[in-house]
């Protein structure tokens, strides 16, 4: 696999599209970070790691709203491996006017575009989420 992430992201828009409840994704740190910005931002229900023989497993709780409907309208990777995308605090994007929210990877840790800008901090965008 040439992009893990992406492949999480996948795993979670084609779970939404096809309605279920929990999507498993093949464990690593970032990932792990990844997941739990999300759930913190409350576009996931629940994040659980499991073992699954003998590999790590994140196990995502989708959330809907009342109405079965996806909280998640549109997720997308920015960066790519084969093409990298860098921001500084000030070009950092405000996705649907503050509606949705864009991720980072900075020197400082994961996080959301709002934490980074009050941090001061840029980094490598890595997705966003609306």
């Amino acid at each position: 696999m040439t992009d893990p992430i992406a492949d999480m992201l996948s795993r979670i828009r084609n779970g939404l599209i096809a309605g279920h409840k929990t999507v498993s994704i093949p464990s690593s740190q970032f990932k792990t970070e990844l997941a739990r910005i999300l759930k913190e931002q409350g576009y996931l229900a629940g994040v659980k790691m499991t073992e699954d023989s003998g590999w790590k497993v994140i196990n995502v709780d989708l959330a809907y709203t009342p109405d079965k409907e996806s909280v998640i309208k549109e997720i997308k990777r920015i960066s790519k491996p084969s093409r990298r995308v860098y921001v500084n605090k000030a070009e950092i994007p405000r996705i649907k006017g503050g509606l949705g929210i864009c991720v980072l990877s900075t020197s400082k840790g994961i996080m959301t575009g709002s934490e980074a800008r009050s941090q001061g901090v840029g980094g490598e965008l890595i997705c966003s989420i609306l």
